[in-house]
């Protein structure tokens, strides 16, 4: 009762009509997305639409196919990102299920290093997998002397090594998608099968599986639509059979400045997107982002259970160790399988860090320690030392309006009708399923009319679209375990909607907004596809400088510059970690 008694009472203000109370929150949230995320996008169809003349036209599509090349490299982005959900959600998968049997304590100690890779930058991790696959990487010398590889071949760049770090960075995401889906799950249908009969492995195939399939499709669709926007694996890991469209796109505005054709192939990725973007909400639902069970979760899935079941029945006579004896060996397995792929996620991160201690002025493993030399030539850069200054302000400035807009679209997504809810949701996420390329293309289009381009303003607006649906997520979440009746009581005492906001919602949702917070910050920090379209040239951010030294030689100075991200990112996910213990 201390919150309700501390309350002030409202004198007269203005009443707005009931039908848009629930709408004003939401209100600057919505107005910014449709001026910095659907507006461009919008640009990006009429560029590949419309000739130079404002005539419309196809030619830009037709270019595409007449060229074998173009052809080539739509095949391979499709075919990589397949590969990549593929494997993802089957390497994941076991995981996932071992984390869902856990208790609560448990399944935040291996969630803690499951995202810490996550939330890792891809071009820290590009470049532990670039030192660790090259010609004389580790993992090669090893591959060669056991007879996988001969002599003349080696593990990057080719295929193998571009799928190798995008399943590395993709690996965690199908984990946390179907991992929400499969706690839903009440194990005691499992116990149930076994109690008329059936063996584990049985149970599993004919209840476990199909109940969590939805998860599995919803981790493979979001793994899938994420890779086809990949650029830095394929460039830094691939040879140019292992070019993406993404990579065209960035060739075509930065080298050819064809605007057009940019906005073509962009509007190609942008239609895979809605299409995989429906298909999601119809198999899962779109409330699975926010951490939710989905509410048919055997709807879809159903039309697969005849098969399932005859492969539960040929997977329990194949596997009879798997059966009721078999509970604690199958147990102990899954948890060494889970190690592997935790140790599997971590060590390349953490082969970088000796790496930035070395006495040597090249990059060579095992490196000669110890020396703090290259430390101090990243601090004492001119060049570093502005990159770094301005993605600190872009991230905090970012994660702060972010957060603001984002409060508001989650309060509104509560205290609107359920019909309005579903669509409104999905207008929020919408840039975290669009491909980022596609994003920034559109945003160039914008800011360069609206003299953006290589601004900080330009950078927090574009950061602040992609931020916005982890703050969404986030905040949904906490809201929907949120106590409404201390708001009642508040409003029944007279106080204003500010007012119970700044004294009920707010403190008490304190953790979550920590959370928030740091996500968003994250994602600016992180970023480098709006950086490289909107930073400019001179004054540029951290990942940028990273990727444009990358691209000239491999260095202690990058390795150094890489393990003070890692520290940031672990610290980062540390405290979002205690945020999220608090809100409990």
């Amino acid at each position: 009762m201390w919150l309700v008694q501390r309350l002030p009472q409202a004198g007269p203000r203005f009443a707005w009509p009931k039908r848009l109370q629930g709408w004003l929150p939401a209100l600057p949230a919505l107005l910014f997305l449709a001026v910095f995320f659907i507006v461009p996008v919008v640009e990006i169809l009429q560029g590949g639409l419309y000739d130079a003349d404002g005539v419309l036209s196809i030619a830009q599509f037709a270019r595409m196919t007449h060229s074998a090349v173009y052809v080539k490299v739509l095949g391979s982005t499709f075919w990589i990102a397949f590969l990549t959900a593929a494997l993802s959600v089957v390497l994941g998968y076991p995981v996932a299920y071992l984390l869902a049997r856990l208790s609560n304590r448990s399944r935040e100690r291996w969630l803690l290093w499951i995202v810490l890779p996550f939330w890792t930058s891809y071009l820290v991790k590009t470049y532990a997998w670039m030192l660790l696959l090259s010609k004389t990487g580790l993992l090669t010398i090893v591959a060669t002397h056991l007879g996988l590889i001969d002599d003349a071949s080696t593990l990057a760049p080719s295929l193998t090594g571009v799928l190798i770090g995008m399943v590395h960075a993709m690996l965690p995401l199908a984990v946390m998608t179907m991992l929400p889906i499969m706690r839903g799950i009440n194990m005691q249908l499992v116990q149930a099968a076994e109690t008329l009969g059936a063996d584990r492995t049985t149970g599993f195939f004919t209840v476990f599986l199909p109940l969590s399939g939805p998860g599995a499709a919803a981790a493979g669709l979001l793994v899938f639509i994420s890779s086809l926007g990949f650029f830095i694996v394929p460039a830094l890991l691939g040879s140019p059979r292992e070019s993406m469209v993404a990579q065209l796109v960035i060739s075509s505005v930065l080298e050819l400045f064809d605007l057009r054709f940019a906005g073509a192939l962009s509007t190609v990725l942008l239609l895979c997107s809605i299409v995989v973007f429906y298909v999601y909400d119809r198999v899962v639902g779109l409330s699975s982002l926010a951490g939710e069970a989905p509410q048919r979760a055997g709807g879809q899935g159903g039309r697969l259970l005849p098969v399932l079941l005859a492969i539960g029945r040929v997977a329990g006579k194949l596997t009879p160790s798997f059966g009721r004896s078999g509970g604690a060996g199958s147990g102990i397995g899954l948890k060494a399988y889970a190690w592997v792929i935790v140790l599997a996620l971590v060590l390349p991160i953490a082969f970088v860090v000796p790496l930035a201690f070395t006495k040597q002025a090249f990059v060579a493993f095992p490196p000669e320690l110890f020396t703090l030399k290259w430390f101090v030539a990243f601090l004492e850069s001119s060049v570093w030392q502005s990159a770094l200054l301005r993605s600190l302000g872009v991230g905090f400035a970012t994660a702060a309006l972010a957060l603001v807009l984002g409060f508001g679209a989650s309060l509104a997504l509560v205290r609107l009708p359920s019909r309005w809810r579903k669509p409104l949701f999905a207008v929020f996420i919408a840039p975290l399923i669009v491909p980022r390329i596609v994003v920034a293309v559109g945003l160039l289009y914008l800011f360069a009319r609206w003299e953006l381009a290589g601004t900080n303003a330009g950078l927090v607006i574009g950061h602040t679209v992609l931020a916005i649906p982890y703050v969404v997520v986030t905040l949904s979440a906490s809201f929907k375990r949120f106590d409404w009746r201390l708001d009642d009581a508040a409003k029944m005492l007279g106080a204003s909607a500010f007012t119970r906001v700044r004294t009920v919602l707010l403190p008490l949702l304190a953790a979550s907004l920590g959370s928030a917070f740091l996500f968003a910050f994250i994602v600016s920090f992180d970023d480098l596809t709006i950086a490289i379209f909107v930073s400019g040239g001179i004054n540029t951010t951290l990942p940028k400088q990273m990727w444009d030294d990358i691209q000239l030689a491999v260095t202690p100075t990058l390795a150094a510059v890489a393990t003070s991200l890692v520290f940031l990112m672990a610290f980062c996910v540390w405290l979002s970690s205690m945020f999220k213990r608090k809100s409990y």
